[in-house]
């Protein structure tokens, strides 16, 4: 027998009722020879026979099954609707799907299954504890005989779920139009001047494009509607930079501070993306992880993966090697945001550092005050004693902060609503 058929016997396990059948055929078996009667005998076969016949009667391999998983909902509210159909012909009741919960995340209801003559439907509900990207687990699945005396373990096949959840204002932030901080390529004045401003390329049409936009002459010549591009319809480039370096806070504080940081990148991403801009992308721990400038479809799913793929790095990396990196893949002058949690001197060290190489640096610092006082209570007056503290150490670390660069303090996980008013309103001011 090859090892992949070994592999699939294996897969094969006899559920405890399996187990109790054979005890008390065994048992039979004994008070027959005890007491020198066949009838236990008679009663004990079919309960020894009831394991090995349930296991003849299912799937002789692994089952193969495809399946689809669909999220929907707004804000903290995460709805699930998925689907699991066998490739072959296995009965969906006798299939038993198990759907776990995404980190960062718990279950507001009860899971809901549905069972037809061709599929299980399951219908789920979470809830976000804050904005998070992750990636949902895939779901286990299970065939189980009718009388539940032995199972096998499915392979399923199940495109990649991810869930994304950050604060409502990422949705409008593209409409900030940046000021260009640097020439783009190709971009040339025309002496064309249309509705939007002065024309810088030719693009593929969208439906929402006027008829006036669509430039006819390039379209008949492509074979595809082509619509024209003015200056006014860009905005400038934008860098997101993430800090990925541990702090005194803890891991478990710097995991969720970082799995929020990344949430809101991939929201700013995405917002800046719809509106054409270009987005780069640097992931700074031991050394830079970048994803260049760019824009469009593509450009997201990069930038997505590279955020589901940035983990923390316990290397106490300098500050200076980052700034250096960043002028090899991205040009001076570029529109920074920075996430860091400026906990410790040595995050803070980036923002003069970054400077230095000509970025102009916005920093969103996620705070750990809420995830400090989550903690077991204290003494009342113990309490009130260690929040002001803590307080009084924040508001010094964002003023240290803010003879650098505008930091924006970001204590409300669900709400960016003093960064997006800060890049419509760029001020010298501090902003909360």
């Amino acid at each position: 027998m090859s090892d992949g058929g070994k592999a699939q016997k294996e897969l094969l396990r006899w559920r405890p009722r399996a187990y109790l059948l054979l005890g008390t055929a065994g048992v039979l078996f004994i008070v027959a020879v005890a007491g020198r009667t066949p009838v236990p005998v008679f009663l004990a076969i079919p309960l020894l026979l009831a394991a090995p016949a349930a296991a003849l009667g299912g799937p002789r391999a692994t089952p193969r099954l495809t399946g689809q998983r669909i999220a929907e909902g707004s804000g903290p509210e995460v709805r699930v609707q998925g689907w699991v159909r066998a490739a072959e012909r296995v009965d969906p009741n006798d299939l038993f799907v198990d759907v776990p919960c995404p980190p960062g995340m718990h279950e507001a209801a009860a899971p809901e299954f549905e069972r037809s003559s061709e599929e299980v439907r399951f219908h789920l509900a979470w809830r976000a504890r804050e904005p998070t990207i992750v990636v949902a687990p895939t779901p286990s699945v299970v065939w189980r005989d009718s009388a539940g005396l032995v199972e096998r373990r499915a392979r399923l096949e199940l495109p990649d779920l991810v869930v994304e959840r950050y604060p409502p204002e990422l949705l409008r932030i593209g409409a900030v139009r940046l000021r260009r901080t640097m020439v783009l390529p190709g971009e040339t004045l025309s002496r064309q001047v249309g509705p939007s401003g002065e024309f810088y390329s030719i693009r593929d049409a969208t439906p929402d494009d006027p008829p006036r936009r669509i430039n006819w002459v390039a379209s008949a010549r492509s074979g595809r509607l082509l619509a024209n591009e003015y200056q006014v319809d860009r905005t400038g480039d934008v860098l997101l930079l993430l800090d990925t370096r541990t702090t005194s806070l803890g891991r478990a504080i710097d995991e969720r501070l970082l799995s929020i940081s990344r949430a809101a990148a991939a929201g700013i991403a995405q917002s800046f993306l719809f509106t054409k801009a270009r987005v780069g992308l640097g992931v700074f721990g031991e050394f830079l992880t970048p994803v260049p400038l760019g824009s469009g479809r593509a450009q997201h799913h990069r930038i997505r993966a590279a955020l589901l793929a940035a983990r923390l790095n316990p290397a106490a990396a300098p500050s200076e090697r980052c700034a250096v990196s960043l002028s090899r893949y991205f040009p001076a002058g570029v529109t920074t945001i920075l996430f860091s949690t400026l906990a410790d001197d040595n995050l803070a060290d980036l923002v003069p550092y970054l400077r230095r190489r000509g970025f102009p640096v916005i920093v969103l610092s996620p705070s750990p005050l809420p995830a400090l006082f989550e903690g077991p209570a204290l003494d009342p007056d113990d309490e009130a004693l260690a929040a002001r503290l803590t307080r009084l150490l924040r508001r010094d670390q964002i003023a240290r902060a803010w003879r650098e660069a505008p930091t924006i303090d970001w204590d409300d996980y669900w709400s960016l609503g003093r960064f997006v008013e800060f890049l419509r309103r760029p001020a010298t001011r501090r902003v909360g």
